[in-house]
């Protein structure tokens, strides 16, 4: 019998777009794409993995970046970016971050009682990332606190000793900040003997990676009514909506770090005079 009223018009996939659906593509330098919502149109001359951005450049040399994902049209098909896959692994270093001798195939030192605290997360990950093969052979374990002005309850806590020292790391440690009177009041207290605490003039630990390590002269002033890091973020032209954005811009600052030389000196002076400190016998 004769379908009088034809096909089911509703069969198959009716919402498809006319351009097809969005695949992923890897952002491979040289490829040429459109960024849908601007009219963009450029080669691909830069993907940065840290802050998930790709860079087009169009044909005059004009340069803009966009997020990493969907919205672009490759070939005039719809694709989403990321990414490209790293194919070369380092070589092994011959040498430490820090510039020890590397050791390679030792193992971690079972870990000291004593202790080295910093006041955040990024401080606990410069340190890991410059010094972290040198402290994992002296089994000495770094904890980041959520800044200083809870110092003296965590010390309370962890009852410092002869065998168990602890070293302390202060951002912004200068002459008459809230930083030294705390450091002062500790250090003449009953756990002074057996703590060491030491800084850095930096406002944060971002400071302590050379500026001409992300393209800058010098970090930028950022008035005190404004958050440093978004204030960093902002002048920089970086995203810096939320945390996620924070985060994204520190991974893309620490990635410029591959060792103590990527580091100012005021930092490294510091660090090392606690990482002896915590491992005298």
């Amino acid at each position: 019998m004769t379908d009088r009223y034809g096909s089911d018009v509703l069969a198959g996939d009716w919402k498809k777009p006319k351009n097809g659906r969005a695949v992923d593509a890897p952002a491979d330098l040289g490829a040429v794409v459109e960024e849908v919502t601007t009219d963009w149109c450029g080669e691909i001359v830069a993907v940065d993995r840290d802050l998930h951005t790709v860079t087009l450049e169009d044909r005059r040399g004009k340069r803009r970046t966009f997020p990493l994902g969907p919205g672009f049209l490759l070939e005039g098909k719809p694709v989403i970016l990321s990414a490209p896959v790293r194919k070369h692994a380092p070589a092994r270093p011959t040498r430490t971050a820090s510039g020890s001798v590397a050791v390679h195939g030792a193992k971690a030192r079972v870990a000291r009682a004593s202790r080295i605290f910093v006041e955040g997360r990024h401080d606990a990950e410069l340190v890991e990332k410059v010094w972290g093969d040198d402290l994992r052979i002296e089994g000495v374990v770094v904890e980041f606190l959520g800044g200083v002005d809870d110092l003296a309850d965590h010390l309370v806590s962890f009852k410092p000793g002869p065998q168990r020292r602890v070293g302390v790391l202060v951002d912004h440690l200068v002459r008459g900040s809230k930083e030294s009177r705390i450091a002062d009041a500790i250090v003449r207290g009953p756990n002074g003997p057996h703590v060491r605490i030491v800084g850095h003039p930096f406002v944060d630990i971002w400071q302590a990676v050379k500026p001409e390590r992300i393209g800058l002269e010098a970090w930028p002033t950022i008035p005190r009514t404004i958050e440093w890091k978004k204030g960093v973020c902002q002048h920089l032209g970086w995203p810096h909506r939320d945390q996620a954005d924070i985060a994204r811009a520190w991974q893309h600052i620490l990635s410029k770090v591959d060792s103590f030389a990527d580091l100012e000196p005021e930092l490294l002076g510091r660090v090392e005079e606690l990482i002896d400190f915590v491992t005298v016998e």
